[in-house]
């Protein structure tokens, strides 16, 4: 039986991969974006292109209906991903920054889903699956916003799984480190938009940060940077197992952090995040 997922974020990385993966393996997949070109791009690959901005409610609400207008009022799965990393010290985030960060990657998740759950509670089946970071495990310095963002969709979600236990409708975490995507090309731009460098006591080190990221080769990752295809295969171990895992851990450095965090005080860990953030 063909399955129905809506997926967010799908102009580029993780969104795209996982979008066109599911549809080759029989999936009906609606893929949402922001950016009408990116609609019609998506739809031109043989997706059906869904205009979806969580920052907007009455975006997300025309999003849902239009999903459920084309299937007749059901819909199998939704994949929560589309989120941005706004850089900077904590000391250097203004309120109307990160409430945008806290906009698009927890309230309009939130929003998103508390409108498709109501649809899976008549179904009487479901799978949410929530795109979540390393950074929702273990904080770095300089990413504070992300960092806040993250811990509070963990919090959300192993809340919400708890309290649909019995109902037909299973939630998981995908929780990947370093992934190939135009996640830092976003992220620089936000800092530049969002940050005043010339009058932060953090100064020196974003200058380093930004001569650096503005002198990359395009196409270089760091250290243990993997495909999204390895966020693609947990995803459909979530959508498809009888059993689905509450958390999936992607990447090496999500289980070193992961490990550490269990075992180790957190006085022995603060040096470690702090010299992993560098």
């Amino acid at each position: 039986m063909i399955k129905t997922v809506l997926i967010t974020g799908c102009s580029t990385g993780i969104g795209r991969h996982c979008a066109l993966r599911l549809k080759e393996e029989g999936y009906r997949v609606f893929a949402g974006a922001r950016k009408p070109e990116d609609v019609q791009a998506l739809t031109d690959l043989g997706l059906e292109g869904i205009l979806l901005d969580l920052d907007d409610s009455d975006s997300i609400r025309q999003a849902v209906d239009e999903v459920l207008a084309r299937t007749g009022g059901t819909l199998d799965a939704l994949f929560n991903n589309g989120a941005y990393g706004q850089p900077g010290a904590v000391e250097d985030l203004s309120r109307a920054a990160l409430r945008a960060q806290l906009e698009t990657n927890v309230l309009g998740w939130l929003e998103l889903t508390n409108l498709v759950l109501p649809v899976m509670r008549r179904q009487g089946r479901g799978r949410i699956v929530m795109n979540s970071s390393v950074l929702g495990l273990v904080a770095l310095k300089y990413r504070g916003a992300y960092n806040c963002s993250k811990f509070a969709l963990e919090g959300l979600t192993d809340t919400l799984r708890l309290e649909l236990s019995g109902s037909g409708i299973h939630v998981s975490l995908i929780e990947p480190g370093p992934i190939e995507s135009a996640f830092r090309k976003n992220a620089f731009k936000a800092f530049q938009d969002n940050i005043d460098v010339k009058n932060s006591a953090h100064r020196t080190t974003y200058e380093a940060v930004v001569k650096r990221l503005s002198n990359q080769t395009p196409g270089k990752e760091p250290a243990f940077t993997l495909s999204p295809e390895a966020v693609f295969k947990p995803l459909r171990h979530a959508l498809e197992s009888r059993r689905p895992r509450p958390r999936y851990y992607v990447t090496l450095p999500t289980y070193f952090m992961g490990w550490m965090r269990r075992l180790l005080p957190t006085r022995w860990l603060d040096p470690i995040l702090t010299r992993a953030s560098d």
